[in-house]
């Protein structure tokens, strides 16, 4: 029943209403999914690199966090908090290298997610107050997703929220359920995946991940979800640079997609889509079953 939402603009000028877009998408759909929701956003590059960090006890946990961070890697830190979020800007090459010893410094410390430009955030409530306590209005990027959840897989809690990152500047959010969830996790983790959690989704983002570090593309990889993947299921994927979508052969799951000369959209429902710009005369149309949908910058 969950509720999927997702904006990929191809207008430089809309980039500063990214936020309030998907926002107000989410918001729409709050009765999809009460238990959870999250929003990934996907900004400007920049000289630094970031990783989204998430605490139950900010004021505790990210005291001091930036001073100590730097000694431990060497290199520059800074830290933005956000209520029980936190975004750490660092050098690129010491990215991996500040990841470890946030878990070292900050046992406690989650990470949502890391990469060039996004930042993820997600926490137990309706997507309003998520929205609201993240400041997400605000925000501008090129592109994002977003997930209000009904849980059906998994406990209610911040980890078991949507969106998923298993990779740099990859996420993803789904609608549905996995039935080979538990087979395909022992596969990676033969591989050397690591896993946060027992959702099945977490397993649907990191298979995309290694395919992609095997060297596919983001289409590509989303075709082989239709092999290796069993179960219902809606997915929608960002990356540094792309946002795609593809349903199950059986595609139950409802979803809508339009497209103008300004975005491309998704939503679980058409009324997700409504107050976008020119939807008017916009190009409506269901996803097809077993179709990948693709679009980079």
């Amino acid at each position: 029943m969950c509720g999927i939402v997702g904006l990929f603009l191809k207008d430089k000028s809309l980039e500063p209403q990214l936020g309030a877009m998907l926002s107000e998408m989410l918001i729409s759909l709050s009765d999809r999914g009460p238990d959870s929701a999250g929003i990934a956003i996907y900004g400007a590059p920049s000289s630094e690199a970031k990783i989204t960090i998430q605490s139950a006890k900010p004021e505790r946990d990210f005291r001091g966090l930036d001073a100590e961070l730097a000694k431990a890697i060497g290199a520059p830190v800074s830290i933005a908090a956000k209520s029980t979020h936190a975004v750490v800007r660092t050098t690129p090459a010491k990215i991996d290298e500040a990841r470890e010893a946030i878990q070292t410094l900050r046992p406690d410390i989650r990470i949502m997610g890391a990469g060039d430009v996004v930042e993820i955030y997600k926490e137990v409530g309706l997507p309003e107050a998520v929205v609201d306590r993240f400041g997400v209005r605000e925000m501008t990027g090129t592109h994002g997703i977003g997930h209000t959840r009904m849980a059906t897989e998994s406990a209610v809690t911040t980890m078991g929220a949507h969106p998923f990152s298993t990779g740099a500047d990859q996420c993803l959010v789904h609608n549905g359920s996995l039935s080979n969830h538990n087979n395909v996790r022992r596969e990676l983790i033969r591989e050397g995946m690591t896993f946060e959690t027992e959702n099945d989704t977490e397993v649907a983002a990191a298979y995309l991940s290694s395919q992609i570090a095997h060297g596919k593309n983001l289409g590509e990889a989303l075709e082989g979800t239709l092999s290796d993947l069993d179960g219902f299921f809606t997915f929608v994927v960002g990356t540094k640079n792309g946002f795609g979508v593809v349903r199950d052969p059986i595609a139950c799951k409802p979803a809508v997609m339009v497209e103008t000369d300004q975005y491309v959209a998704f939503g679980s429902e058409y009324r997700a889509l409504t107050k976008l710009p020119g939807i008017d005369n916009a190009k409506v149309w269901e996803p097809e079953p077993a179709t990948v949908y693709f679009w980079e910058h």
